[in-house]
């Protein structure tokens, strides 16, 4: 059975089994960093160009996170030495900047997650580099309907099946394969909190959606199959069959009518062509 717990000003910052349900104050803290974490995302537009190394765009990351006031919630989480993800192509997510430069037809993910005031604002956009290849743009564009058709699921009364469902039967009504190695999570004070929020299920099952919940939606959409492999350096996973792989990511919150997306673009740059 599934315990929910109120969120209070006493209450340790400590991950639990238990679903933590926030206040007005929990949804003012969750909008400031949200806001942070979409600005950045607008902000890089211009730089995800052909040529431009991935460290280049993780340094961008940083300055505008540490000048918005906030840290990077990536840098020394378990020994990562970046301030965001960044994954091309056949990489699913955890991919690590360094010296790649992004080349003309990349599909690339930029995963960036401020902390600011003790609130994370957890997000991920696709961009495409040049000129990209029908196949993949199509791929960018279903992953991107798959977030918002499950966003369209968050709300009281429903269950984090329903969501699961709507994402998984429109990945697959397009032939892709739905990762199940990741999946989105609770999220707030804590990066990663219960519940885990899983891209394929069954409607009706799992927690029920109750107002005050906060967690992340993020899809993982590959071409090919859905298996995953982990690369030596333990955090970059990729296609097992090399296959291309996209992702958008959302933290939202559940209202008393529905939901409210914290990291919505300022700039209405939800997906690309940007």
């Amino acid at each position: 059975m599934t315990e929910y717990v109120n969120v209070t000003a006493e209450m340790p910052l400590a991950r639990s089994h238990a679903i933590k349900l926030h206040g007005p104050d929990g949804f003012e803290g969750m909008r400031r960093a949200g806001r942070l974490a979409a600005e950045i995302l607008d902000a890089l537009v211009p730089h995800v160009v052909p040529g431009v190394t991935t460290q280049e765009l993780d340094d961008i990351v940083r300055k505008m996170t540490i000048d918005g006031g906030g840290v990077p919630a990536t840098l020394g989480y378990r020994g990562y030495t970046h301030s965001c993800c960044i994954s091309i192509n056949h990489v699913v997510c955890h991919g690590i900047p360094g010296d790649r430069a992004l080349k003309d037809g990349d599909i690339v993910n930029i995963d960036v997650t401020p902390l600011v005031d003790g609130w994370h604002g957890d997000t991920s956009r696709m961009f495409l580099v040049g000129d990209v290849p029908i196949k993949a743009r199509r791929l960018v564009d279903v992953t991107y309907e798959c977030l918002m058709l499950g966003i369209e699921q968050a709300k009281p009364g429903n269950h984090l099946g329903d969501i699961s469902h709507a994402i998984q039967r429109h990945a697959e009504k397009h032939r892709y394969g739905v990762v199940r190695d990741f999946c989105g999570h609770g999220v707030g004070r804590l990066f990663h909190d219960a519940p885990e929020v899983v891209h394929v299920g069954r409607p009706g099952t799992g927690p029920e959606l109750k107002p005050g919940m906060f967690f992340t939606i993020e899809p993982m959409i590959n071409t090919g199959r859905p298996d995953v492999k982990l690369l030596d350096d333990g955090w970059t996973a990729v296609t097992r069959d090399r296959s291309l792989s996209a992702q958008f990511e959302h933290s939202i919150g559940i209202t008393e009518t529905g939901c409210e997306i914290f990291t919505l673009s300022p700039k209405g740059l939800h997906q690309p062509p940007y």
